[in-house]
């Protein structure tokens, strides 16, 4: 085999290996936010993560890393056939080391008072916050996701499609941040919980995409039909495919336009790199979307 023939695979295998590391760095990032910050203080974060501190909490025994990865399991076995083995075998990969993550880094903080658990409870919700949300953004540039409410919502979405992806996570996240303030008996965890779930959510976009919340996506591809399938089924966005001639061959193209949050950037391009090793893709910031999923148009008048 030549060296031009080599190129190509030692760019696949450096590519693979970069999303690894991301996934890695990424898992154990959200894990020590999770474990040294917002556990000790009594918050709960948002998703199954948060459930499971929830749960850790009333039952000791059953540990949250414990938790996350069992909870998931049911949500992996409905969602292969809907999704497809890529994004699960990514998912799966991805919660597997959150959930050992957690579970490591709260045996050796026990052990070595690694814990955050001083009486400026803001810094700990803030640097929990910021920390969770950054690692989520790495594993999502990694092509992964954290499982959980991400999934959740997904399957929800195809039984009630008037409601945007976003909106089913932000409503799951709001139930377990009421439900921190029942087990905690504390107002004061979901005032905190809120600022970490918030906060999340910010460094996730800021990591992934930038400062602009909405991408306007651009894609030209000969598999159009499959990446246009898989878009709206698994990213849960819709497209708009456009009549379009290529300038310089002259042949007849189809043009893929669509809108989607900044930390849902990575997950089209790899709905689109599973049909196309070589698409044309333009990114543009969106200053402002209307419609569902995003803004009301109503609620802008």
């Amino acid at each position: 085999m030549s060296k031009s023939e080599n190129k190509p695979e030692l760019k696949r295998v450096l590519a693979t290996a970069t999303e690894i590391l991301m996934c890695i760095l990424g898992s154990f990032m959200y894990a020590a936010a999770v474990s040294l910050f917002v556990t000790p203080l009594k918050f709960a974060a948002g998703g199954l993560t948060g459930l499971g501190i929830l749960v850790n909490y009333l039952v000791p025994v059953i540990s949250t890393g414990t938790f996350v990865f069992i909870a998931n399991i049911p949500l992996f076995i409905i969602s292969w056939k809907k999704f497809g083995f890529r994004f699960i075998a990514r998912t799966v990969f991805a919660t597997a080391l959150v959930s050992v993550f957690i579970d490591l880094i709260d045996v050796f903080g026990e052990k070595y008072g690694w814990f955050f658990a001083g009486e400026e409870k803001l810094v700990g919700a803030i640097f929990g916050g910021i920390i969770a949300g950054a690692g989520i953004g790495i594993v999502f540039l990694g092509g992964a996701t954290t499982g959980g409410l991400d999934i959740l919502a997904r399957l929800l979405r195809l039984k009630f499609p008037h409601f945007s992806v976003g909106r089913l996570i932000l409503i799951c996240d709001f139930v377990v941040v009421l439900l921190s303030g029942i087990v905690y008996k504390s107002v004061e965890s979901i005032l905190y919980s809120i600022i970490i779930v918030f906060l999340s959510s910010l460094a996730v976009d800021y990591i992934v995409a930038g400062r602009s919340h909405s991408k306007l996506l651009f894609i030209m591809t000969d598999s159009h039909e499959p990446v246009t399938k898989d878009i709206i089924s698994i990213c849960g966005r819709g497209v708009s495919v456009i009549p379009a001639k290529g300038g310089y061959t002259g042949n007849d193209k189809k043009l893929l336009m669509c809108v989607v949050r900044a930390h849902e950037v990575s997950r089209v391009r790899n709905v689109v790199a599973k049909y196309d090793e070589n698409p044309f893709i333009i990114v543009a910031d969106s200053s402002e979307v209307l419609g569902q999923g995003f803004k009301s148009h109503k609620d802008t008048l």
